[in-house]
């Protein structure tokens, strides 16, 4: 199993950069940052940790624009692997976030995964125009627009949410793929649209039965006609066991997601130096 970093991006601590940088000199596989352009204050909406309208704390008010941070990222680093865990894409504009990812996969020299997510917060959806109950379906034709623009010399999509016709459209990605993973909690029918739309999945930080879960995933990824493996990437929320190892590893897991606290830089960086020897990767 790869080992990933994911810093929640805010105002205040170690910046992007630096953290990217140091995940890549203490040998972690990926860098990853959040997305919220903003949060409503009256909001209906439960926070999948809560359980409420609370905020489990206020970084959800304060996160940095994810492709910003990576791009800032992206300078100082030239192996680790840069990922959103998880953006929104459905509160941009899908064109414009068709060359901004396109760009950032093209100076990177080709690291670019997008981790999606379908967006708990319905309230801060509703103020990008998306309405809540047809959120997935603006998701794939966002996903299926964006990959017409990086694949084709004149690209164009005709969908309910998406419209644009015949475009040029440059740079395209290095990759011939740029990977999409979609974190939401597991259930037949995340899993169904992964298999139909995506490379894999990422676990939310309240996931449970993860070995059963990833089971099933691989279940919808073989109805599906789909070839070789979904990569499945845990988001760690909690101290694992060694049983907690064998159990990702026996259930196909392909990479675990490690948090960075958003501390002083000296903070931040001593508490990867702990985890990267733990992990034994110095």
């Amino acid at each position: 199993m790869r080992n990933g970093i994911v810093l929640f991006t805010s105002d205040r601590g170690i910046t992007p950069a630096a953290a990217a940088r140091a995940a890549e000199e203490r040998g972690f596989d990926t860098f990853y940052v959040p997305e919220h352009t903003h949060i409503p204050v009256k909001r209906e909406a439960a926070h999948p940790g809560t359980g409420n309208e609370t905020l489990p704390d206020d970084r959800y008010t304060r996160t940095l624009d994810p492709w910003v941070s990576l791009a800032t990222a992206a300078a100082l680093t030239s192996r680790i692997r840069l990922s959103t865990a998880v953006a929104l894409p459905v509160e941009s504009d899908p064109i414009t976030l068709a060359k901004t990812i396109a760009t950032l996969d093209h100076l990177s020299g080709g690291r670019v995964t997008l981790g999606a997510g379908f967006g708990w917060n319905v309230d801060e959806l509703t103020d990008h125009h998306v309405p809540a109950a047809k959120r997935r379906t603006v998701l794939r034709e966002y996903v299926e627009a964006m990959r017409a623009l990086w694949t084709q010399d004149e690209a164009s999509y005709d969908g309910e949410f998406v419209s644009f016709g015949a475009s040029w459209a440059w740079p395209k990605p290095v990759q011939s793929h740029v990977p999409v993973l979609v974190g939401a909690g597991g259930g037949p029918r995340t899993f169904a649209w992964i298999a139909a739309n995506a490379d894999g999945w990422m676990t939310t930080p309240i996931e449970t039965g993860i070995d059963e879960k990833a089971a099933a995933l691989h279940r919808a990824w073989a109805d599906a006609g789909r070839d070789g493996s979904p990569e499945i990437h845990v988001l760690i929320a909690k101290k694992p066991t060694a049983e907690d190892f064998e159990e990702w590893a026996a259930a196909g897991v392909t990479e675990l997601i490690w948090g960075v606290p958003d501390a002083s830089e000296d903070e931040a960086i001593a508490h990867l130096d702990r985890l990267s020897t733990k992990l034994g990767l110095h």
